[in-house]
Protein backbone atom coordinates (compact mmCIF):
# COMPACT_ATOMS: atom_id res chain seq x y z
CA UNK A 1 0.00 0.00 0.00
CA UNK A 2 1.43 3.30 -0.62
CA UNK A 3 2.02 6.05 1.78
CA UNK A 4 -0.37 8.48 2.38
CA UNK A 5 -0.06 12.19 2.84
CA UNK A 6 -0.80 13.82 6.30
CA UNK A 7 -4.06 15.14 6.53
CA UNK A 8 -2.97 17.25 9.78
CA UNK A 9 -2.10 20.74 9.45
CA UNK A 10 1.89 21.93 9.07
CA UNK A 11 4.16 23.91 6.87
CA UNK A 12 4.35 21.31 4.41
CA UNK A 13 2.84 17.56 3.29
CA UNK A 14 3.56 14.99 5.38
CA UNK A 15 4.63 11.11 3.97
CA UNK A 16 3.63 8.51 5.70
CA UNK A 17 6.95 6.00 6.20
CA UNK A 18 5.71 2.61 8.56
CA UNK A 19 3.55 5.11 9.92
CA UNK A 20 5.73 7.70 10.87
CA UNK A 21 5.10 11.24 9.20
CA UNK A 22 8.30 12.28 6.97
CA UNK A 23 7.73 15.97 5.86
CA UNK A 24 9.05 16.70 1.95
CA UNK A 25 11.28 19.79 2.32
CA UNK A 26 14.28 20.85 1.37
CA UNK A 27 17.33 22.16 3.01
CA UNK A 28 16.42 25.55 1.69
CA UNK A 29 12.68 25.00 3.07
CA UNK A 30 13.68 23.77 6.71
CA UNK A 31 15.82 27.49 7.03
CA UNK A 32 12.85 29.98 5.73
CA UNK A 33 10.78 27.74 8.24
CA UNK A 34 13.28 28.04 10.91
CA UNK A 35 13.19 31.96 10.07
CA UNK A 36 9.92 32.38 10.08
CA UNK A 37 9.21 30.16 13.68
CA UNK A 38 12.45 32.73 15.26
CA UNK A 39 10.46 35.81 14.11
CA UNK A 40 6.98 34.34 15.05
CA UNK A 41 8.30 32.92 18.62
CA UNK A 42 6.89 30.39 20.56
CA UNK A 43 8.20 26.58 20.34
CA UNK A 44 8.43 24.70 17.55
CA UNK A 45 10.66 21.27 17.37
CA UNK A 46 12.30 19.79 14.34
CA UNK A 47 13.61 16.14 13.99
CA UNK A 48 15.71 14.66 12.06
CA UNK A 49 14.60 11.30 11.28
CA UNK A 50 16.33 8.04 9.50
CA UNK A 51 15.32 4.49 9.74
CA UNK A 52 16.19 4.00 13.10
CA UNK A 53 13.89 6.28 14.56
CA UNK A 54 11.00 4.81 12.59
CA UNK A 55 12.17 1.40 14.28
CA UNK A 56 12.12 3.12 17.46
CA UNK A 57 8.82 4.89 17.34
CA UNK A 58 6.90 1.74 16.41
CA UNK A 59 8.13 -0.06 19.93
CA UNK A 60 8.51 3.31 21.85
CA UNK A 61 4.58 5.17 22.23
CA UNK A 62 5.95 8.20 23.72
CA UNK A 63 8.89 8.98 21.15
CA UNK A 64 6.19 8.52 18.68
CA UNK A 65 3.81 10.90 19.80
CA UNK A 66 6.67 13.09 19.67
CA UNK A 67 6.89 12.82 16.03
CA UNK A 68 3.44 13.04 15.59
CA UNK A 69 3.54 16.50 17.04
CA UNK A 70 7.14 17.91 15.53
CA UNK A 71 6.87 20.95 13.67
CA UNK A 72 9.08 19.37 10.81
CA UNK A 73 9.76 16.09 10.41
CA UNK A 74 12.73 15.96 8.22
CA UNK A 75 14.05 12.90 5.91
CA UNK A 76 17.49 12.36 7.79
CA UNK A 77 18.46 9.34 6.74
CA UNK A 78 19.20 8.08 2.47
CA UNK A 79 16.86 4.26 3.82
CA UNK A 80 13.84 7.08 4.45
CA UNK A 81 14.29 8.79 1.15
CA UNK A 82 14.58 5.35 -0.90
CA UNK A 83 11.25 3.76 1.51
CA UNK A 84 9.36 6.71 0.54
CA UNK A 85 10.09 6.50 -3.19
CA UNK A 86 9.15 2.78 -3.45
CA UNK A 87 6.45 3.59 -1.85
CA UNK A 88 5.37 5.78 -4.68
CA UNK A 89 5.59 9.14 -2.59
CA UNK A 90 9.32 10.54 -3.50
CA UNK A 91 10.80 13.24 -1.42
CA UNK A 92 12.42 15.94 -3.12
CA UNK A 93 15.38 16.18 -1.17
CA UNK A 94 17.74 13.98 1.45
CA UNK A 95 18.40 17.00 4.38
CA UNK A 96 21.12 15.12 7.01
CA UNK A 97 21.30 16.53 9.82
CA UNK A 98 25.20 17.75 9.25
CA UNK A 99 24.73 19.55 6.30
CA UNK A 100 21.57 21.01 7.70
CA UNK A 101 23.51 22.22 10.52
CA UNK A 102 26.46 23.43 8.38
CA UNK A 103 23.81 25.59 6.23
CA UNK A 104 22.17 26.73 9.80
CA UNK A 105 25.64 27.94 10.94
CA UNK A 106 25.61 30.15 7.85
CA UNK A 107 22.42 31.51 8.08
CA UNK A 108 22.57 32.36 11.35
CA UNK A 109 25.75 34.29 11.00
CA UNK A 110 23.84 35.88 8.79
CA UNK A 111 20.70 36.89 10.65
CA UNK A 112 22.27 36.97 14.14
CA UNK A 113 20.19 34.25 15.69
CA UNK A 114 21.67 33.16 18.32
CA UNK A 115 22.65 28.79 18.54
CA UNK A 116 22.64 27.18 22.15
CA UNK A 117 24.75 23.93 21.59
CA UNK A 118 23.31 20.85 24.51
CA UNK A 119 24.97 17.86 24.73
CA UNK A 120 27.14 15.31 23.15
CA UNK A 121 30.65 14.32 25.20
CA UNK A 122 32.27 17.10 27.35
CA UNK A 123 34.27 19.59 25.00
CA UNK A 124 32.98 18.68 22.10
CA UNK A 125 30.26 20.91 21.74
CA UNK A 126 32.44 23.35 22.84
CA UNK A 127 34.89 22.52 19.95
CA UNK A 128 31.88 21.64 17.38
CA UNK A 129 31.20 26.08 17.61
CA UNK A 130 35.19 26.93 17.83
CA UNK A 131 34.86 25.21 13.79
CA UNK A 132 31.56 26.50 13.01
CA UNK A 133 32.07 30.04 14.27
CA UNK A 134 35.65 30.03 12.21
CA UNK A 135 34.07 28.84 8.98
CA UNK A 136 31.37 31.40 9.82
CA UNK A 137 32.65 34.87 10.83
CA UNK A 138 29.99 36.52 12.79
CA UNK A 139 28.02 33.27 14.02
CA UNK A 140 26.45 33.61 17.49
CA UNK A 141 27.15 30.16 19.73
CA UNK A 142 25.53 31.75 22.81
CA UNK A 143 26.22 29.03 25.18
CA UNK A 144 27.57 24.84 25.17
CA UNK A 145 26.82 22.62 27.86
CA UNK A 146 27.05 18.46 27.84
CA UNK A 147 24.48 17.90 30.60
CA UNK A 148 22.48 14.91 29.83
CA UNK A 149 18.86 14.85 29.10
CA UNK A 150 18.29 13.03 33.09
CA UNK A 151 15.28 14.61 34.37
CA UNK A 152 17.04 15.83 37.54
CA UNK A 153 19.17 18.07 35.31
CA UNK A 154 16.23 19.68 33.05
CA UNK A 155 16.06 22.36 35.49
CA UNK A 156 19.22 23.34 35.64
CA UNK A 157 19.74 23.46 31.81
CA UNK A 158 16.42 25.16 31.09
CA UNK A 159 17.99 28.27 33.29
CA UNK A 160 21.24 28.19 31.02
CA UNK A 161 19.34 28.51 27.84
CA UNK A 162 17.62 30.99 29.55
CA UNK A 163 20.11 32.97 30.91
CA UNK A 164 22.11 32.71 27.00
CA UNK A 165 18.86 33.90 25.33
CA UNK A 166 19.03 31.56 22.76
CA UNK A 167 16.67 31.35 19.28
CA UNK A 168 17.53 27.91 18.20
CA UNK A 169 18.55 25.13 20.67
CA UNK A 170 20.56 22.25 19.41
CA UNK A 171 20.30 18.86 21.28
CA UNK A 172 22.94 16.08 21.13
CA UNK A 173 21.43 13.08 22.98
CA UNK A 174 20.96 11.06 20.64
CA UNK A 175 17.29 9.52 19.84
CA UNK A 176 15.09 9.18 21.36
CA UNK A 177 16.20 10.81 24.39
CA UNK A 178 17.08 14.44 23.05
CA UNK A 179 13.80 14.62 20.97
CA UNK A 180 12.11 14.24 24.01
CA UNK A 181 13.80 16.56 26.07
CA UNK A 182 13.04 18.97 23.41
CA UNK A 183 9.65 17.94 23.66
CA UNK A 184 9.36 18.36 27.18
CA UNK A 185 11.75 21.70 27.71
CA UNK A 186 11.71 23.78 24.58
CA UNK A 187 9.12 25.79 25.85
CA UNK A 188 9.93 26.65 28.83
CA UNK A 189 13.45 28.12 27.31
CA UNK A 190 12.34 30.99 25.57
CA UNK A 191 14.03 29.31 22.26
CA UNK A 192 11.77 29.56 19.42
CA UNK A 193 13.39 26.40 17.62
CA UNK A 194 15.19 22.99 18.68
CA UNK A 195 16.53 20.33 16.69
CA UNK A 196 17.37 17.13 17.68
CA UNK A 197 21.01 16.40 15.85
CA UNK A 198 22.70 13.02 16.96
CA UNK A 199 25.80 12.77 16.26
CA UNK A 200 26.41 16.44 14.50
CA UNK A 201 28.54 17.80 17.25
CA UNK A 202 31.06 14.91 16.82
CA UNK A 203 31.68 15.39 12.88
CA UNK A 204 31.58 19.00 12.88
CA UNK A 205 34.27 19.16 15.87
CA UNK A 206 36.08 16.31 14.27
CA UNK A 207 35.91 13.95 17.33
CA UNK A 208 34.53 11.00 14.75
CA UNK A 209 35.43 11.08 10.77
CA UNK A 210 32.67 11.85 8.77
CA UNK A 211 32.10 8.86 5.95
CA UNK A 212 33.92 9.92 2.95
CA UNK A 213 32.12 11.99 -0.12
CA UNK A 214 31.59 9.00 -2.22
CA UNK A 215 29.75 7.22 0.08
CA UNK A 216 27.44 9.46 1.28
CA UNK A 217 26.31 9.71 -2.25
CA UNK A 218 25.76 5.96 -2.71
CA UNK A 219 23.91 6.00 1.05
CA UNK A 220 26.76 3.85 2.46
CA UNK A 221 27.17 6.07 5.59
CA UNK A 222 26.14 3.53 7.89
CA UNK A 223 28.53 1.09 6.63
CA UNK A 224 31.42 3.45 7.10
CA UNK A 225 30.14 3.94 10.65
CA UNK A 226 29.26 0.21 11.30
CA UNK A 227 33.15 -0.07 10.05
CA UNK A 228 34.40 2.46 12.36
CA UNK A 229 32.22 2.04 15.31
CA UNK A 230 31.22 -1.98 15.65
CA UNK A 231 29.89 -1.25 18.76
CA UNK A 232 27.32 -0.28 16.92
CA UNK A 233 26.21 -3.48 15.55
CA UNK A 234 22.98 -3.80 17.77
CA UNK A 235 21.19 -0.72 16.74
CA UNK A 236 21.92 -1.25 13.26
CA UNK A 237 20.03 -4.43 13.10
CA UNK A 238 17.15 -2.06 12.66
CA UNK A 239 17.97 -1.27 9.05
CA UNK A 240 17.56 -4.89 7.87
CA UNK A 241 13.80 -4.68 9.66
CA UNK A 242 13.13 -1.78 8.52
CA UNK A 243 13.92 -2.70 4.98
CA UNK A 244 11.48 -6.17 5.28
CA UNK A 245 8.91 -4.10 6.42
CA UNK A 246 9.10 -1.25 4.01
CA UNK A 247 8.88 -4.61 1.00
CA UNK A 248 5.87 -6.04 3.13
CA UNK A 249 3.87 -2.70 3.23
CA UNK A 250 4.51 -2.03 -0.59
CA UNK A 251 3.27 -5.81 -1.28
Amino acid sequence: MAALDDPRPGPTPAVRVLGVPIHDVTYDEALEWMAAWVVQGGAHQLATVNPEFVMAARRDAAFRAVLEQADLCLPDGVGITLAARYMGRPLRERVAGVDLVERLAARAAQTGWRLFFLGAAPGVAERAAEVLCARNPGLVVCGTFAGSPATEEEAHIVRRVQAARADVVLVAYGAPAQDVWIARNLACTGAAVGIGVGGVFDYVSGAVPRAPAWARRLGLEWLVRLVRQPWRWRRQLALPHFVLLVLLRKS
